[in-house]
């Protein structure tokens, strides 16, 4: 029996920024980091954003980038660290 296929969920604001974060990863020499298997399913999550997010292509991309960045930032004094590889 087949696996069914799995679904990730993301907000727009999620989306954008994966996007650019993705997008970076494969114009820098972190790329070599990435097992080479991994760059299957990450080409097409970046692929498939790209279909999915207008916005990248927009005059006011950096300033739509800055903005879900804040919006998904931890605040400051949340005392998490979830995005930061926890403490």
């Amino acid at each position: 029996m087949e696996d069914p296929d799995i679904f990730i969920r993301l907000t727009p604001d999620e989306a954008l920024v994966l996007s650019d974060w993705l997008e970076r990863v494969q114009m820098t020499d972190l790329s070599r980091l990435i097992d080479g298997a991994a760059w299957a399913p990450l080409h097409r999550i970046a692929g498939t954003l790209d279909k999915s997010l207008p916005g990248i292509f927009a005059a006011d991309y950096t300033e739509r980038l800055e903005a879900a960045r804040r919006r998904l930032a931890p605040a400051q004094d949340d005392g998490s660290g979830d995005h930061e590889g926890g403490s």
